[in-house]
């Protein structure tokens, strides 16, 4: 006689026959569109309660509501939809932390423009500009003698610094952009000690910059925007340290807004080598545009 059968379950459960297992999974992904403005609040919040970065409150509610008015009418135009508001407000809140002027009209300019780039300047169904890091370079061009940008550090007040990196660090774990920001930060400590010794500065002076509200704006979301990001995690560490090198060269250089610079070339140029490149693989146009389908009916 044959040995009894022994069954076993070794399959995943089933979530259409556990309708638990998929509330469980839907509530942590509902989420997801939330953290990042709640996290750019937080250092909002943190960097103006203990060092005043804010313009004033009316400025950056006036860039966060013309981001958002912007998004709106222009998805409802272009995408025939109406967008989710996160991506509007986080730039809107960026261009309220980073920009500086007396004049209330370059927070709205700057919202718009940042705004409407992602509509405008496409390349295959793809913005290529990070959109507050567009519009803040585009002011700072265009307007240079009626804005700035934000050069406040966080001083001595280590404690908000380590709360916004831990919560900053889980946010792009999440996210899967941890090693962009990673190898930013790696590079950017390796090239302070360059930087260093050729300037003669202590070490200290040339690392400090990125203790300040706008490099963790800089490092935790316009390095780290899915949409402007290359796809492989080789070619997006390479990328970050290619903006840490070019931001290294116009450091040298004295230029106070390195960082956005940096990244308004190296981004660009990194995701339309990533076309070129998928556009000679064969099959290139039937799989190019499946993504592009599904980002229009997103």
């Amino acid at each position: 006689m044959s040995p009894p059968t022994i069954q076993t379950h070794d399959r995943a459960p089933d979530p259409a026959a556990n309708p638990s297992l998929n509330r469980g999974r839907e509530a942590p992904a509902a989420l997801n569109p939330y953290l990042p403005p709640l996290f750019i609040t937080l250092i909002l919040l943190a960097g103006n309660l203990s060092f005043g970065i804010l313009e004033g409150w009316s400025k950056t509610l006036l860039a966060i509501a013309t981001a958002i008015a912007a998004e709106m009418a222009l998805g409802h135009i272009f995408l025939h939809k109406w967008p989710h508001p996160a991506s509007a407000y986080i730039s809107g809140i960026s261009v309220g932390i980073l920009l500086r002027s007396p004049a209330f009209w370059p927070f709205a300019l700057c919202s718009l423009l940042s705004i409407t780039s992602k509509y405008a300047l496409r390349f295959r169904g793809r913005h290529i500009w990070n959109p507050s890091n567009f519009g803040i370079c585009a002011m700072l061009y265009l307007a240079s003698q009626s804005v700035a940008s934000l050069s406040i550090q966080w001083g001595n007040n280590f404690a908000a610094l380590l709360v916004i990196w831990v919560l900053g660090s889980i946010i792009v774990w999440r996210a899967r952009r941890f090693n962009i920001t990673l190898t930013y930060v790696v590079c950017f400590i390796a090239f302070s000690f360059v930087r260093a010794h050729i300037v003669g500065d202590p070490w200290q002076s040339e690392v400090a910059p990125i203790t300040g509200p706008m490099y963790q704006l800089f490092i935790f979301f316009m390095l780290t925007d899915p949409k402007t990001t290359v796809r492989s995690r080789m070619g997006q560490c390479f990328v970050a340290g290619a903006i840490a090198a070019l931001e290294f060269l116009f450091r040298l250089d004295s230029s106070i807004y390195a960082p956005l610079y940096a990244l308004f070339w190296v981004g660009p140029s990194a995701l339309l080598i990533e076309m070129w490149i998928d556009s000679r693989r064969p099959g290139a146009l039937s799989t190019s545009a499946i993504p592009n389908q599904k980002a229009a009916r997103a």
